[in-house]
Order: C-alpha cells, then sequence, then structure tokens
C-alpha cells in the first residue's frame, strides 16, 4: 500500500490557462527545485529523457519515479501533468533556458515553485518489463459511468485477446492511494504487465484509472472503501454487458487494498466467476497497520525495545481510531489524546489526529474483511510474498485459510509486496529493483485464471 500526500497547504496565484499545447522535446535533463510546507523545505525534482517521457521525485518524502505525462510548452508555459498525485507543475522559462520559475498545484493548493535545470541528459530507471508494441490483441480506451455516484465515470483500457469472443475477462483493483490504470509505482507498471500476459493467454482485461485520477472523474481524497467498492461494481457490470465479453467468465483481481475494495463489493451483491488477491488483508486494517509498523521498525534495524515501544503507541492509536469509526471529530480528539500521552509534540500530535480522523483512513482501521471472506462461495486464488512488511504473509495468509479453506494460498519466497525478488522487502527497495514482477507470481496467477477461465 503506498500513499503520496506531496502538499498540505499554500496559496498563491497560479499560472494562467494557455491554449496550444505541443511536445517539450528540448527538456531533457533534471529540474531541481524546492517546495515550503509547514516550515519544511522540500525537494522536488522532474526528470526528462531525451525522448520525452518524465517522472517525478520527492526525495525528502521517499517518492521517486512518480509517473509525469509527457511536458508541454504553452505560449511559453512549461507544463508537467502528475495525474497519480492530481497535481501539476506550470512555469516559464528563463532566457537561457535553464530556469523554470512557476507554481506546483496539487488539489486545491498551490505553492511557488522554482526549477533549476541540474543535467543535460538523464536516464530514467529501467523496467524491462513494461510492454511495448507490437501487442498480439487488441486495445480500446472505455470508460463507465457509476450509477451509485453521479459524475463517477471511470476510464480505462480494455485489452481483448485476437478473435470474435465472447472472452472470459478480469477487472484489475488498484491499491492504496490515488492510482492510474497501470498502477505506476516507482516507475513499474504492474497493471499493463497483468493486462499483457493476461490477454496473450485468452482473458479480456480491464483496469481503470481510480476516481479522481488520470482520465477518470470524480473526488478521490472525498472517498471511502465502499465508494471504491461501487466503482468495482460499476467497471464489472459495464464489462460483463459488452458482447465480446462472456458475463459468466469475469472474476476480479485485486492488489493489496485492492482486495477490500472486491470483499466489500461482493458483501453488496456482485459476484463475479473467480477472485484473485495479491498481498490482500484478511484482518482488520487496524492489525494490518500496526503490524507494517512493527515489520517495517525491525527491519530498518531498530532496537528490539523500541520496535516494541512503537508498536504499543500504534495499537492505541488504533484502538482509538476503531472505537469511534462513525464520528471522525472523536477520532481527532481521542488520538491527539493517545498521541500527547505517548510523548509526541503538540504540532506533531495534531497532524497525526487530522489525518487519522479522514473518513477512508478511519473505514480502513475499523473494517474485518472476516465476514465477507466467509462469505465468498466463489472459487478464490490469494498470493502473498513472503518478505511483504506492508502485508505479511505469516498474519494474513494463515488467517484465510481459517476463513476459506477451500481457498488456493500461496505464499512465494522473496517476494515484497509488489512481487518483486527483495532483500528486506522495504519500500525504499521497490524503486531500486528492475524485475516489476517476479515470473513465480506471473506464472501461479496466469495459469490459475486460464483454468478457471476453461483455457
Amino acid at each position: 500500500m503506498t500513499f503520496f500526500t506531496l502538499m498540505a497547504a499554500g496559496a498563491v496565484a497560479a499560472v494562467a490557462p494557455v491554449q496550444a499545447a505541443a511536445p517539450a522535446p528540448d527538456l531533457g535533463g533534471a529540474w531541481e527545485g524546492r517546495i515550503s510546507v509547514g516550515g519544511q523545505s522540500i525537494r522536488i525534482v522532474f526528470r526528462v529523457d531525451a525522448a520525452g517521457n518524465a517522472v517525478m521525485d520527492s526525495p525528502d518524502q521517499g517518492a521517486r519515479n512518480i509517473a509525469v505525462d509527457p511536458p508541454t510548452v504553452e505560449n511559453g508555459v512549461v507544463r508537467f501533468v502528475i495525474p497519480v498525485i492530481q497535481g501539476r507543475f506550470e512555469g516559464t522559462r528563463s532566457d537561457d533556458g535553464q530556469t523554470l520559475t512557476g507554481v506546483l498545484s496539487q488539489g486545491g493548493a498551490t505553492l511557488p515553485l522554482v526549477l533549476t535545470r541540474s543535467a543535460e541528459t538523464v536516464a530514467l530507471a529501467a523496467r524491462p518489463q513494461t510492454p511495448t508494441p507490437p501487442f498480439p490483441y487488441r486495445s480500446e480506451e472505455v470508460a463507465f459511468d457509476n450509477p451509485a455516484a453521479p459524475g463517477v465515470r471511470l476510464a480505462g483500457t480494455l485489452t481483448l485477446p485476437e478473435g470474435a469472443g465472447p472472452f472470459p475477462a478480469a477487472v484489475l483493483i488498484t491499491g492504496t492511494g490515488p492510482q492510474d490504470r497501470d498502477e505506476t509505482i516507482e516507475g513499474h507498471k504492474a497493471f499493463a504487465i497483468w493486462a499483457d500476459v493476461l490477454t496473450r493467454r485468452g482473458v479480456a482485461v480491464f483496469r481503470f484509472d481510480d476516481r479522481g485520477v488520470g482520465a477518470s472523474t470524480g473526488n478521490f481524497g472525498a472517498a471511502t472503501g465502499v465508494d471504491f467498492a461501487s466503482d468495482v461494481t460499476a467497471v464489472f457490470e459495464g464489462l460483463s454487458a459488452r458482447p465480446e465479453i462472456d458475463p459468466a467468465r469475469v472474476g476480479l483481481i485485486g492488489h493489496s487494498e485492492g482486495a477490500v475494495f472486491a470483499y466489500l463489493a461482493m458483501e453488496e451483491g456482485l459476484r463475479p466467476a473467480w477472485l484473485v488477491t495479491l498481498a490482500g488483508p484478511t484482518v482488520s486494517g487496524g492489525e494490518i497497520i500496526t503490524e507494517q509498523s512493527r515489520r517495517i521498525a525491525m527491519a530498518t534495524g531498530a532496537p528490539m525495545e523500541a520496535v516494541e515501544s512503537g508498536v504499543a503507541v500504534q495499537r492505541a492509536l488504533m484502538a482509538a481510531v476503531a472505537a469511534n469509526a462513525g464520528d471522525g471529530e472523536a477520532v481527532r480528539r481521542e488520538v491527539e489524546a493517545v498521541a500527547l500521552a505517548n510523548g509526541l509534540p503538540p504540532a506533531a500530535a495534531a497532524r497525526t489526529a487530522a489525518g487519522m480522523s479522514n473518513a477512508w483512513y478511519r473505514g480502513y482501521v475499523a473494517y474485518d474483511p472476516a465476514d465477507a471472506i466467509r462469505a465468498i462461495r466463489v472459487p478464490m486464488l490469494a498470493v502473498f510474498g513472503d518478505k511483504d512488511v506492508q502485508v505479511p504473509a505469516d498474519q494474513n495468509a494463515p488467517a484465510l485459510s481459517q476463513l476459506k479453506p477451500d481457498a488456493d494460498v500461496v505464499v512465494l519466497p522473496g517476494l515484497n509486496h509488489l512481487f518483486q525478488p527483495a532483500g528486506t522487502g522495504l519500500m525504499a527497495e521497490y524503486g531500486e529493483i528492475e524485475t516489476t514482477l517476479d515470473p513465480s507470481v506471473i506464472r501461479t496467477v496466469v495459469d490459475w485464471v486460464a483454468a478457471r477461465s476453461g483455457l
């Protein structure tokens, strides 16, 4: 699970919108500057290769290789658009072409940012598994409205095997945080790979931008798990109604919290032909977050006394959230009290309380999927990596086997939360590893889905 918040506040005039966008192939290099947020100076880096491909880094926040649309120049204004965080930079170039002066915007906030060109050429991180054309299948841009959420239109890519069909199909469901249809993380495009390997095997695949991300409409920040589950239902039903698709052979594949969205949708009556969960939680969100804190602290080498002390605080915070999950103000008040009692400075305690009082966070912490999993009556495959520190295999795999004994549960050795071959399993490794999906997870999932699809 990853969640990236770039800025918290700010208010300055944005660059006026202009017209006639054109590609900007002469922006190759690294552009670096700093924004000031809450008294902190945070580095922002845009890296553009010679072909005009771009990514964004925020090194001080541990975020790298965030996908950026190809930069454009419009009437002298340079624009970098970062769909996954709903952000953009707009600035004017200096006469010598080495400085961009403008603003960085995210949500309703804008902050001044001056970017200085620090290199003439850059090499973006190698991601050799990302599929490249030509493809032996068809690809179509498709969008489905969510009737349960007026104004939410979910845009994505449908890949269809060659032939007339009707085909079995899979809906891919992203995990925590605003994700694009490829679930781009650190430059890795796992969902593009899943779509490619499954479609080559004969399974149509629909992958879509989260609401409010990329080409999808809606307000991501105001949505809860129940809202995201309704999005899953909308795309599932829309896909099933298409003539190229066999509605009796449409399944779901959810990564991380995407599994929870699948559970929630099925609780509301959705009936897929099968379900695959990839590092999917099977215990409450509060238990997941508490165990995450333990595993991450241990993997970073913290003394055991400090690990257990931190876990105790995390457990108290989760209990405060879960006990008051229906009341955001009560959560804010109780979490702040717990944080202050455990030595957090007042400003830090207030920030922690504000974040944990968010409706999505409250719902995630309090939700226990046990009843939903017990009620699943379709074939289910659950895959975990044994080096996953975010949804630990030894916490979640046994719980699933108890809740649904007929589920196929597979724990793959040496793999992290993204199913990469990993050293520590820590998130800091994600961008350093070239492999996006280990062959063992591809083989496990594709063979299982093909067998359940009659292929």
